[in-house]
């Protein structure tokens, strides 16, 4: 047993520094990756290494050469895009099903709790005290999360767990980026923060053509967010993964 957990440790201490080094910069775009250097950079061995090696091309940050190996990916805009529009579809699907499978109201008080806490979040950022920011990233992935247990699919939350994995698909990066430099940042939230109280009326009242509608706009919004880091050099240096993106202004 002990064995195992040793070995469990050693691949998510594998995954997790090499995540590391590919957002930050560190292995460029493109660029091989030597194993047997990662392993001692990582002060881990082959075997998890290579895990950790997988499960990066699994959620696309890595591409799997031909020959063998693996290469970090670069990102362009479009890549963004897309990443950020499917996020959108899917979890429009979610509030849907949320909305036509709704059997009880009490269902949504993680929902409203979240919303509530993120009422608070978004005021204090308001009046500038910019560390409330990291408490707004985490109601609002409860939010999101909250959102796809009422859509009580498990296929659906796979197929979303794939699609948040990817680079700049989720919010946090670039939130967390922009606020401290982007005065339209607070903007966003403000308009966010309505349309995650517009989905929770739309749940209740098992409206599932506009829940839909609403949890695609609100993807669309996180996208104009992260256009805005992209155009701004200060913000775009802040934001986690930028060096893989290409195109960027």
């Amino acid at each position: 047993m002990a064995r195992g957990n040793s070995a469990g440790s050693q691949t998510t201490k594998a995954t997790l520094g090499l995540r590391e080094l590919v957002f930050s910069g560190a292995v460029a775009p493109g660029e091989r990756l030597p194993e047997v250097d990662l392993a001692e950079r990582l002060d881990v061995s082959r075997t998890p290494l290579r895990m950790a090696l997988q499960t990066l091309a699994h959620e696309g940050l890595l591409e799997a050469l031909s020959g063998g190996g693996f290469v970090v990916r670069a990102f362009s805009r479009a890549d963004v895009s897309d990443a950020i529009e499917l996020r959108g579809v899917l979890e429009g699907a979610a509030a849907r099903f949320a909305a036509e499978r709704l059997e009880d109201a009490d269902k949504l008080a993680s929902l409203v709790d979240a919303a509530t806490g993120l009422d608070d979040v978004v005021h204090k950022i308001g009046r500038r005290q910019v560390e409330e920011i990291g408490r707004y990233v985490i109601l609002n992935n409860t939010f999101h999360d909250g959102l796809v247990e009422l859509a009580r699919s498990q296929h659906l939350a796979r197929a979303l767990a794939n699609v948040k994995a990817l680079p700049f698909a989720m919010p946090s990066g670039a939130i967390l980026a922009s606020h401290a430099v982007l005065p339209q940042s607070h903007e966003i939230l403000v308009v966010a923060q309505y349309q995650h109280w517009q989905l929770i009326e739309s749940i209740r009242e098992r409206q599932g053509t506009r829940a839909e509608e609403i949890a695609r706009e609100h993807a669309r919004l996180s996208r104009l967010n992260l256009d805005l880091v992209l155009e701004n050099s200060e913000a775009r240096d802040r934001m986690p993964g930028a060096p893989l993106l290409t195109e960027v202004a």
